[in-house]
């Protein structure tokens, strides 16, 4: 190995155990919940944790698909000429994530959302949301409708209607979600069962 590049490997390894206890803390997972989520020993997620153990591939894959983040954003290895787009999730706090899919400002903007259970708060502002199940129960209250969606159903509204979503239970759910800030709206729409489509839709 370049000795050069000896330094800034050791710089990635390190910087790897305190990233899976911010990840894990984020979500208010426990150690214990997180061996039984991907069969990795307690104290073997300890030893990762505090550097003591060195992070292999067959340890880091499992943890990525539990925290739902891409391998890169645990290694945080630094860009090599790859013209994929490295997602940065951001934490939301109490275990919710927020994965920016688009950089376009001013336009519709995408995001892939990890939402915890949280207590319903209905908000207004200008703009348009599309929602789209992705997996677990979405609860969504718009003005005085109460719904929940399943994975593959969508909702689309004007957010000056008073809203409000989250986990239809004590799970979290997962979702894509378009937001149009000057009110633009998404260009597919899903019929509702009733209306003879196979997806769900919520209309504003």
């Amino acid at each position: 190995m370049d000795a050069d590049a000896e330094p800034e490997l050791a710089e990635i390894l390190d910087g790897i155990g305190p990233r899976l206890r911010a990840l894990r803390r984020d979500r208010r997972l426990t150690l214990e919940a997180l061996a039984e989520d991907t069969g990795i020993s307690v104290s073997t997620l300890s030893r990762l944790e505090s550097g003591r153990r060195r992070p292999t591939l067959d340890l880091l894959i499992p943890l990525a698909r539990a925290h739902r983040v891409a391998l890169d954003q645990i290694v945080a290895a630094p860009a090599t000429g790859d013209p994929r787009v490295h997602l940065k999730p951001r934490s939301r706090g109490r275990g919710s994530v927020l994965v920016p899919l688009t950089q376009y400002p001013g336009r519709v903007q995408v995001f892939k959302q990890v939402l915890a259970q949280r207590e319903p708060k209905l908000v207004t502002h200008a703009g348009y949301e599309w929602l789209y199940v992705l997996a677990g129960e979405l609860r969504l209250i718009l003005g005085e409708r109460d719904v929940t969606l399943r994975p593959g159903e969508v909702a689309e509204f004007d957010t000056h209607e008073p809203h409000w979503f989250g986990p239809a239970g004590a799970d979290a759910v997962e979702i894509l979600h378009l937001f149009g800030p000057h009110g633009d709206q998404a260009v597919v729409r899903a019929q509702s069962p009733r209306d003879g489509g196979s997806g769900g839709s919520v209309g504003a």
